[in-house]
Order: structure tokens, then C-alpha cells, then sequence
């Protein structure tokens, strides 16, 4: 009989989209699959169960949002601990999980543990951290974090939208000041003044800008880097209503496939790991590990 930890984050997500443990307990009991739960109580407890009882189990499930799965597979990463990771998305956004169709259905999950349908998945090192399918600074990244919980329960990806476009990003824009960094990747240096950039392994970006589906796969051992730049405010709006119609061209985008980033900058940055807050000293080294993780998902999107 194989046994699986199920890590559940209680407050994750609208009401409507949360998953009973009890739910989650009789889907895998039905393939004679035992299910032990530990809750999460706060930021940072799903790494440190993770990292402390995923190498005992066959299997970890995730039931959570995107941040739920991020530290899960940091907890699993350090331990050490190369196990499957059944994500059960019930989160606000869960931007990982729609890229991939992964569906919030513990049967449809089990079902899909047992007939083996694991892919394996990069994964970006930033500094000390990992991240899973995004890495952001800049203009609308701490839109997640500074979007309280309980208006993401009631809203969903509406409160991304409301707190993002209409009371965080139009005031933010007359303000705003870019950033001077120094950026290195593989085959070229940049050194500007940048309002925004993401290193991201998905086809949607921050929950604003989309990139070519067929142009995205997650196993090639490359991210996307997409930077921002210029000199003025006015800069930012032109770029940012290019990108959001998937335009990006111009002077003022960068748009490469990498698979190191060096940032040098004397500032302090704040950026967002999968939606969750991180503040540095302004230098952060990104590489991607090929293949890092292993996870039950529907076969063949954005794999090679």
C-alpha cells in the first residue's frame, strides 16, 4: 500500500474553490492509497513539512495555491526528497495549474497518480530560493501580496484585476521611478534603467502579459526573460499596453529565452516568487534546473 502526504493550505482560495481533506482522503483510499494531511498556519509552514516529512512518503499532494505549491516543492527540494507532487489547485489565481489544465478534482487526481501520468518540470534558483514558474520585480509584481485575503476569497482573480488596473497600477504609473540595473544572460549584457521584469516558465506572465503557447515549453531547461524599459513614465504605458496585446517589439521590451540571469543593482528590489513576497539587496543570480520536479499533470502541454 503506497502512502502520500497531503499538505493543505485551509485558507487558500474563495470558499466555493476550497477542497475537503475528506474529499481529498477517500479519492486515493479508492486505489488503496493511505493519505496522512498536515496543515499549513501560516507563511512558510509548507516548507518546513515538506522538507520534514516528504522523504517518508511515496507521494506529496499539494492542496493550495500557487504560493501552497511553491513552498512545498522548497521544502521538497531541500530535503532532498524526489517525489511526485499531486497539485491540487484551489488557490485565487492558480496561473501554474491552468497552464498546465491541471484539474482541482482529488479523483481525477488520483486517477491520474495511479496511471502514471507524471511529467517533469524546470525550476529557477533565485539566490538561496526556488521559484517554480515565475520570478518578477517592478510595476504590479506585489499586486498578490498586497492583495488582502479576503477580498481574494471573495473575488478570486477579479481582486487581482480590481487591485492591479484600477486602484494599484494607473496611480502607480505617474510615479513611478525605473530602477538601474545591470542584467546579464546567456549571450548578452543590458545595463538601463528597468520598470519591470520577469523570469517566468509559463505562458502568462504576472496575470498580464501572455506569450505564444507553442513557443512555451517547461522541460527545455530555458526561462523567459522579459524586461521593461526606459526613461520616463510614458515608456511603461507604451510597452505595457504593447505587451498586453502581445506585441513585443520595440526599444523598450526585451523578450529572450535564457537559462542564467545575473541582476546587479545597488538597490534593494522587492519581487515575487509564484505571487509570494521576496525582498533582496538588489543582486540575485537565477539558473534553471532541468527537470527538477517531478508532477502529476494531463501529458504533453508545454512539454517537448
Amino acid at each position: 500500500m503506497k502512502n502520500v502526504l497531503l499538505i493543505r493550505n485551509p485558507i487558500a482560495g474563495k470558499d466555493s474553490k476550497r477542497i475537503d481533506s475528506v474529499e481529498v482522503i477517500s479519492a486515493f483510499r479508492e486505489y488503496d492509497i493511505e493519505c496522512f494531511e498536515k496543515t499549513t498556519t501560516c507563511q512558510g509552514d509548507g516548507i518546513r513539512i515538506a522538507q520534514k516529512y516528504a522523504p517518508d512518503y511515496d507521494a506529496v499532494v499539494c492542496c493550495g495555491g500557487d504560493g501552497t505549491y511553491n513552498e512545498v516543492v522548497n521544502g521538497m527540494l531541500l530535503a532532498g526528497a524526489d517525489k511526485p507532487v499531486i497539485y491540487l489547485p484551489c488557490g485565487s489565481t492558480n496561473d501554474f495549474a491552468n497552464t498546465l489544465g491541471i484539474s482541482k478534482d482529488p479523483k481525477k487526481a488520483a486517477q491520474m497518480y495511479v496511471d502514471g501520468l507524471l511529467n517533469r518540470f524546470d525550476v529557477g534558483t533565485f539566490n538561496d530560493k526556488f521559484f517554480c514558474y515565475i520570478a518578477s520585480f517592478g510595476v504590479a509584481t506585489d499586486i498578490s501580496y498586497n492583495t488582502s485575503q479576503k477580498i481574494k476569497n471573495m473575488l478570486g482573480h477579479s481582486a487581482y484585476l480590481i487591485n492591479g488596473f484600477v486602484i494599484r497600477l494607473i496611480p502607480m504609473i505617474k510615479n513611478l521611478r525605473a530602477v538601474p540595473m545591470r542584467i546579464e544572460y546567456d549571450g548578452g549584457v543590458i545595463e538601463d534603467t528597468f520598470y519591470f521584469g520577469a523570469i517566468a516558465n509559463t505562458n502568462e506572465i504576472s496575470g498580464m502579459f501572455k506569450l505564444e503557447k507553442h513557443d512555451i515549453k517547461m522541460n527545455d531547461g530555458l526561462f523567459e526573460l522579459l524586461l521593461v524599459r526606459g526613461d520616463k513614465p510614458a515608456d511603461i504605458a507604451e510597452a505595457f499596453i504593447k505587451a498586453l496585446r502581445q506585441d513585443y517589439t520595440g526599444k523598450n521590451i526585451v523578450l529572450v529565452k535564457t537559462k542564467n540571469v545575473k541582476i546587479i543593482t545597488d538597490e534593494p528590489v522587492d519581487w515575487t516568487l509564484d505571487g509570494e513576497y521576496c525582498r533582496t539587496d538588489g543582486n540575485v543570480d537565477i539558473s534553471v534546473m532541468n527537470e527538477a520536479v517531478s508532477v502529476v499533470t494531463p501529458k504533453g502541454k508545454f512539454l517537448l
